[in-house]
């Protein structure tokens, strides 16, 4: 029996769906007993050149033809975007047609309305492939992990901050070199914002925070830095400490109190997640029961995303062979708190320009002093005529006090600058 599916766009991920599908059609077949194949494309433009061969009698450019055809069991969406992906969604939903998704944005900002919308329709919402490209999240989350409370999530989520680190690290680039051969390469987009400013990374960890944690995250509830002020100077310096830099997602529930941070840290070289290189995601997750997972895998691309998409083309296809559709969309659980900043004491790197002068150092001390805070390694260097480049790694402390004394640090007359400042990352327990 063929299940009629309606794609909504042919983009990158689009066309990887198109040949997946063609490659496997008559192995799904086999494991599920529906033979799915694609009968309506919509596209802004019929006549643009495309990766994948498609009938003319595929593409369309009216949406109608697909949401309102009664054929059409499964809709996969891989427009990008809010709008109008949010409302044809809304309305394959509405029609009684299972959604699958690979748009992270889509689901990390109104993903309890369409969830909620499905459930009162019967129909499966899917969307392992809008975290983690290939990589296999949602799923383990949602079914496989569920006995565990889950009390940590950690990893590198987003492959084109992972990628400008790497090329960084590997050749002493600085971010805007680094940044721009992302770019020529198409790992980065023209306006590689989303990216580089942490926001990919955040709405990533905003779904799987609430799917961990059982909760609803919001995206407000993540505090989120990127990577725009890391330089070639941090880079070498991390290097000379044991360390390479990296975008990290955290997330930790400590007896219903969450702490979600998206943002720069030096992660020692012995560490696994410091061998998460390129474009490659990884993520930490840890359950009473089971422990330490770690889910790696490349974390984008035409056909790795794919791969996740049709898995879910899959599990809809099983779902309808056996009459149980419906069971994919499960709540979200009430609030939980979100605290402001976490309360467990780490280690911190700080760069800061001071004046290069008698009497500089011990105004430095001093401030750490008061905010009882102790050294662990400190990296004196010139930096030009007058001024000199000062490296503190600190030993385990909470991060009030670490504020406290930046904040005291800048009111110094002998800091021109603190530069940056990130948190060191410790091995996995």
């Amino acid at each position: 029996m063929n299940v009629a599916i309606g794609l909504l766009g042919c983009g990158t991920v689009g066309a990887g769906v198109v040949e997946l599908l063609a490659r496997r059609q008559d192995k799904i077949a086999e494991l599920t007993g529906l033979r799915p194949e694609i009968k309506k494309v919509l596209v802004r433009d019929l006549d643009k050149p495309r990766a994948v061969a498609l009938a003319p009698g595929q593409l369309t450019q009216n949406p109608d033809e697909l949401l309102a055809d009664e054929d059409i069991r499964i809709v996969v969406e891989t427009m990008g975007g809010i709008e109008p992906a949010r409302t044809y969604m809304l309305a394959a939903i509405q029609a009684g047609k299972h959604v699958v998704t690979a748009n992270k944005d889509l689901i990390a900002l109104h993903g309890l309305e369409i969830l909620e919308a499905a459930r009162a329709a019967g129909v499966d919402v899917m969307y392992e492939a809008a975290v983690g490209g290939a990589i296999p999240l949602i799923r383990p989350l949602t079914e496989h992990l569920t006995a565990n409370e889950i009390t940590d999530l950690k990893g590198i989520i987003n492959g084109t901050t992972n990628y400008i680190l790497t090329k960084m690290t590997e050749t002493g680039a600085d971010f805007a070199d680094a940044l721009a051969e992302a770019q020529s390469l198409g790992y980065a987009e023209a306006d590689p914002s989303s990216d580089v400013d942490g926001l990919d990374a955040a709405r990533k960890l905003a779904i799987l925070a609430s799917l961990a944690f059982c909760t609803r995250v919001r995206l407000e509830d993540v505090h989120v830095q990127g990577i725009r002020s890391i330089t070639a100077a941090d880079v070498a310096y991390a290097d000379e400490l044991g360390c390479v830099i990296k975008l990290l997602a955290s997330g930790r529930d400590r007896h219903g109190v969450l702490s979600l941070h998206v943002g720069p840290a030096l992660v020692p070289k012995h560490h696994p997640l410091a061998h998460v290189s390129g474009s490659f995601n990884a993520l930490f997750v840890r359950g009473d029961a089971a422990g330490d997972l770690m889910f790696y895998g490349r974390g984008a691309g035409s056909l790795p995303t794919a791969s996740a998409v049709m898995g879910d083309v899959i599990e809809v296809l099983r779902s309808l062979r056996l009459g149980v559709s419906g069971r994919a969309t499960r709540m979200i659980l009430p609030d939980k708190r979100v605290a402001a900043l976490p309360d467990e004491p780490v280690r911190f790197y700080m760069r800061l320009t001071v004046a290069d002068q008698p009497g500089a150092f011990a105004a430095i001390a001093s401030i750490f002093g008061v905010s009882n805070i102790s050294m662990e390694t400190v990296l004196q260097k010139r930096a030009k005529r007058g001024q000199a480049e000062v490296v503190i790694v600190t030993h385990a402390t909470p991060p009030h006090a670490l504020a406290h004394a930046v904040e005291g640090l800048r009111a110094l007359p002998h800091v021109q600058a603190v530069n940056n400042v990130m948190p060191v990352e410790e091995d996995p327990a």
